[in-house]
């Protein structure tokens, strides 16, 4: 038998990680998460993470700094970052996204520092 959960999660009561984000819903293979009015400051030190993320741009501006690269992040882009790549963010303008991740996030501790 399939399974045939549905699950609805409300950002208001949605916990929030270490960094900032709002973990929205996660399946098995993979989770949403949201950045909501990041404010702008210095790039965080890079990270490589063991999860792929996709993401959404909803308003201000960012820099994603992947690998020798620097992507720029405004209203109606979205972006990729591989599983294992190198990077970080730098917040130009306050800063709405959303992600989403493979396989999620928050499971096993992947999204902790």
């Amino acid at each position: 038998m399939s399974d045939t959960t549905v699950k609805k999660v409300s950002a208001n009561s949605s916990p929030t990680g270490e960094m900032g984000q709002k973990y929205l819903v996660a399946g098995k293979s993979m989770s949403l998460r949201l950045w909501s009015q990041e404010q702008p400051g210095e790039p965080k030190p890079k990270q490589a993470r063991e999860y792929e993320t996709v993401g959404y741009v909803i308003e201000g501006k960012a820099e994603l700094h992947i690998e020798d690269q620097i992507v720029k992040l405004e209203p109606g882009d979205s972006w990729l970052v591989p599983k294992g790549a190198s990077h970080t963010y730098k917040i130009i303008d306050p800063f709405t996204a959303v992600e989403a991740t493979s396989p999620p996030a928050r499971v096993d501790e992947r999204d902790e520092s």
